[in-house]
């Protein structure tokens, strides 16, 4: 347990956060206790699975583009190159942000996640998404001679086998992990703060749908004999990898800034902190997500005027194990001792802002 700091207004560090407990950012309404790995075994298998999927259809991919002529095919295979090269950068994040703290990095790694991953967005952008609309406009505009689909036709079949099965490895962690915070799925992998698990489930839904385009470009150029098809195709697949990029890079930058606690689990914050006995208020909250399983709780606490110190010693060390018994993600709380809520009560003025 950690102590209270009067001076530096400070206290109860509680620790480097290796419980498991909540996704701060997905248990939006529920504030719910659940299970997370913290970038740990889980979610790395998920990744090695994608990366060793997306590394063996790129080279096919683009075996198959180069023979056929498709357009749509080596934007394909960009397209899982882009997906090889996301896949490492979000193993680095896993890796990197396991790191327990240390005196340089006191408050551990864990953001260091959002930086790789943020890379492993602009990746897909860069090397997926542009090659494939610049393919595209080269397609139409200059014309393609077609070649012998078959090989193409084959490739994609075992490619959509294989983003299948990646697919279904993220989407089974995922839909584990929103059924013990009991929230929908949809809800679960648009706030979760686990984005290697987001950006695995995002690309092999893009990878799925790319293949359909693909094939699409394919048999259209078959029936009329025209490159057109192909290259609509390859642009539909730059667009779609643009979206993918576009909301990645969202979701990381939002949480490297510094995303809150949801709003129910800061009511239900205040409510612990209150219910502790000496503590009167909670004057000012501050919550920052560190990482799927790690949260920083923060407050300024007006305790009774008549407590000692070392009623207000044990009152943060209750209210500590309080906050990590009910939600096990907060992995560090830090509490103020501020006088304020007694006068603003005796002046009659709203102590709640």
């Amino acid at each position: 347990m950690g102590h209270t700091d009067r001076d530096a207004g400070t206290g109860n560090d509680a620790g480097t956060g290796t419980d498991t407990g909540t996704d701060a950012g997905a248990a939006e309404d529920s504030g719910a206790q659940g299970s997370g790995d913290g970038g740990g075994g889980e979610s790395t298998f998920t990744v090695v699975v994608a990366a060793l999927a997306n590394l063996g259809i790129a080279v096919a991919k683009a075996v198959a583009g180069l023979i056929s002529g498709s357009s749509a095919m080596l934007s394909e295979a960009a397209h899982s190159v882009a997906d090889t090269v996301t896949e490492v950068l979000l193993l680095t994040a896993l890796k990197r942000s396991a790191r327990p703290a240390d005196e340089d990095h006191p408050l551990g790694y864990g953001p260091e996640r959002y930086i790789w991953a943020l890379l492993a967005a602009v990746a897909t952008f860069v090397g997926g998404a542009v090659f494939s609309l610049y393919d595209g406009v080269h397609t139409l505009t200059a014309g393609e001679e077609l070649g012998d689909p078959l090989v193409s036709y084959l490739v994609l079949a075992v490619a959509f086998l294989l983003e299948g099965f990646s697919l279904r490895t993220a989407v089974r962690q995922a839909r584990g992990a929103a059924a013990g915070l009991k929230v929908p799925f949809g809800r679960y992998l648009r706030r979760t703060s686990d984005t290697a698990v987001k950006a695995v489930v995002m690309e092999d839904s893009a990878a799925l749908i790319g293949l359909l385009l693909a094939a699409g470009g394919l048999l259209g150029g078959q029936l009329t004999g025209s490159g057109v098809w192909d290259g609509v195709a390859s642009l539909c697949i730059g667009v779609l990898l643009l979206y993918v990029a576009w909301v990645l890079g969202r979701s990381n930058a939002e949480l490297l800034i510094g995303r809150p606690l949801p709003r129910s689990v800061r009511m239900g914050i205040r409510e612990e902190l209150v219910a502790v006995e000496h503590i009167e208020a909670v004057l000012e909250l501050t919550t920052l997500v560190q990482g799927p399983t790690e949260a920083l709780v923060a407050a300024k606490v007006d305790f009774r005027d008549v407590s000692t110190a070392a009623q207000i010693e044990w009152a943060c060390e209750q209210a500590e194990r309080r906050l990590r018994e009910r939600f096990p993600s907060v992995s560090r709380v830090y509490l103020d001792p501020t006088p304020g809520f007694a006068r603003l009560r005796d002046e009659g003025l709203n102590p709640w802002p």
